[in-house]
């Protein structure tokens, strides 16, 4: 975060590298929407998922008549985002020829669409991003050695979820709060440890369906080891949940984040001196979440006796 936001006003390329699903368009939208260019566009591009025969025209424009169906010109995505930032996701998927060509769009500031002539400036910041290993990439050829370089002006690496588990709490709290702001939800400590020593190949968007199917099929308001997926309760026998409910799951491991959260948190209750509805609008969270994180902060007595 500390990196994002020395970015947020910087014109250099971008390259954020990481497993599928740890949040690459988060950080790249969080490096637009900081800064000087949140009030102009921001344009996502996944790479991996344009049709081949369409890229270059999909990126850059194509005049009227350039191919059959072009029935009038387009100006193409980095036209679009003029002014502002491009977000070209998987940018190791596209073709070694749309390399050469997208190389000297960064290089030569300016585009020219397919079927036509004229070049046209363009004022464009560029976030690419990648799930695989593009220095291997360019090594065995299938990425441009000096298209990777243009790229990896400034590198963002995000590590996967099981490398960073002792966030895994502060992110339940926060997809708790996304699907059920209206309800004060928890999550057993039981259910907590099996989320924390699941390995989440598929990383935060494989905890945030996971979460979200937790709140849907719940029938109560404490979440437990049943309401998770199979594949995370698997090594825990029927009835588990119960039996490990009051183990404590967290204790010595907090993350920096969770320090940093109920350091926030207390200071704003001292300012506001514990009003509740006051405090949940500094913060930008709702009433549910607020309560949940004062149980989970052992800050609801304080706050209570204040109020």
């Amino acid at each position: 975060m500390r990196l994002i936001g020395r970015l947020k006003d910087s014109r250099s390329p971008v390259l954020v590298m990481g497993e599928s699903g740890t949040g690459k368009e988060l950080v790249a939208r969080a490096i637009h929407f900081r800064g000087a260019f949140a009030s102009r566009p921001f344009v996502a591009v996944d790479c991996g998922a344009l049709v081949p025969t369409l890229i270059e025209a999909e990126l850059f424009g194509y005049e009227k008549g350039a191919f059959t169906g072009a029935i009038r010109a387009s100006k193409g995505l980095f036209h679009a985002a003029d002014g502002g930032t491009i977000f070209l996701d998987e940018i190791g998927e596209l073709p070694l020829e749309l390399q050469t060509k997208l190389l000297r769009v960064l290089q030569e500031k300016e585009v020219r669409r397919v079927g036509g002539n004229e070049r046209v400036k363009i004022d464009v910041r560029v976030i690419a991003a990648s799930n695989r290993d593009l220095e291997a990439a360019y090594r065995d050829g299938t990425l441009r050695k000096d298209l990777f370089f243009r790229l990896n002006v400034i590198s963002v690496h995000l590590p996967p979820l099981r490398d960073r588990k002792s966030d895994i709490p502060a992110l339940v709290e926060y997809f708790l709060d996304k699907f059920c702001a209206d309800k004060i939800l928890r999550m057993s400590n039981a259910a907590m440890k099996c989320l924390q020593q699941y390995d989440w190949p598929g990383n935060i968007r494989e905890l945030e369906n996971c979460i979200q199917r937790a709140v849907t099929l719940r029938n109560h308001d404490v979440l437990d080891i049943n309401d998770l997926p199979p594949a995370l309760r698997a090594p825990y026998p029927a009835g588990a949940g119960a039996a490990e409910a009051t183990t404590a799951v967290t204790e010595g491991h907090t993350s920096d984040l969770e320090d940093l959260e109920r350091i926030t948190i207390q200071r704003v209750f001292e300012q506001v001196k514990g009003d509740k509805t006051l405090a949940g609008k500094i913060l930008g969270i709702s009433r549910a979440t607020l309560y949940r994180k004062l149980r989970r902060y052992k800050l609801l007595k304080s706050s209570v006796a204040s109020a």
